[in-house]
């Protein structure tokens, strides 16, 4: 399995404080059947991101995994908030903040008061060669109240990621419910970890894949527990996908994207 979403790096936000609990969540992970992790630390008002300290923390985690003998893979991201400054920053630099500096950008919205230009802001880190990749829509709080408004951003290309223990029921029952809702209809692309500690967010997905596999099919819990991050990883387009359930089909007839109209 591969996380593309872990707070592994020490001392840079409010994930691992030491690199000792950076190797303890690491080997923790690596014995759950994680082959590779994205450390990714916050941008956002409350922590700077810094690409140097962040390289720098990376090559000191990584020493230590090698002297400790933890087979994992570990590269760099962001837990991308979508705030004024970042953006205009990331559409400067649009490898800044971007995973493996590929073009797959992690984003993060603010939990409260969705501005009515997300939708525009998604269309321009696009534009400007991102892709972006909501984290955890499942958890926030007005996604839960109306998730039909990630349908347009979703139909301009948007991509999902949900947390490992909110399936589990670990983020409370409305994030729960919420995320049995978005894999039954096929719109999850990735879980990922969010991993911030080895006790109470913990860097764990093996429970969440047979759960997955279970209830929704072992193919789709492989599509978006390897195949579809290990893409990322590597910086690949996406394998093909699993149709989504209701995304495109509207009552009143066949609104489908110009290129699934083109192509049947």
């Amino acid at each position: 399995m591969i996380d593309i979403h872990n707070h592994l790096l020490p001392g840079l936000d409010d994930g691992s404080p030491d690199l000792k609990t950076s190797v303890a969540m690491a080997r923790m992970a690596a014995e759950d059947g994680i082959t590779h992790i994205v450390a990714t630390p916050h941008a956002s008002h409350r922590y700077t991101f810094s690409p140097e300290l962040i390289a720098d923390r990376l090559l000191e985690l990584r020493t230590a995994l090698a002297h400790e003998n933890v087979p994992l893979t570990v590269a760099s991201g962001c837990d991308f908030h979508l705030s004024y400054d970042n953006i205009q920053d990331a559409l400067q630099h649009p490898r800044r903040y971007t995973i493996n500096a590929t073009e797959y950008l992690l984003v993060e919205l603010p939990d409260l008061g969705l501005s009515k230009s997300v939708g525009e802001t998604l269309y321009e880190l696009r534009l400007a060669g991102m892709n972006p990749i909501l984290t955890h829509p499942e958890r926030n709080p007005t996604l839960q109240r109306d998730p039909v408004r990630m349908e347009s951003w979703m139909r301009d290309g948007l991509q999902l990621q949900i947390t490992a223990g909110s399936v589990l029921g670990y983020m409370g029952k409305p994030a729960q419910k919420m995320a049995h809702s978005l894999l039954s209809k096929r719109w999850v692309h990735y879980i990922a970890t969010d991993a911030h500690n080895t006790d109470r967010r913990p860097p764990l997905m093996r429970k969440t894949f047979d759960l997955i596999a279970n209830q929704y099919g072992e193919d789709y819990a492989r599509l978006i527990c390897v195949d579809n991050p290990a893409a990322v990883f590597a910086g690949n387009p996406l394998p093909p996908q699993q149709e989504p359930h209701g995304l495109y089909a509207y009552a009143e007839g066949n609104n489908y994207p110009w290129w699934k109209r083109l192509f049947g």
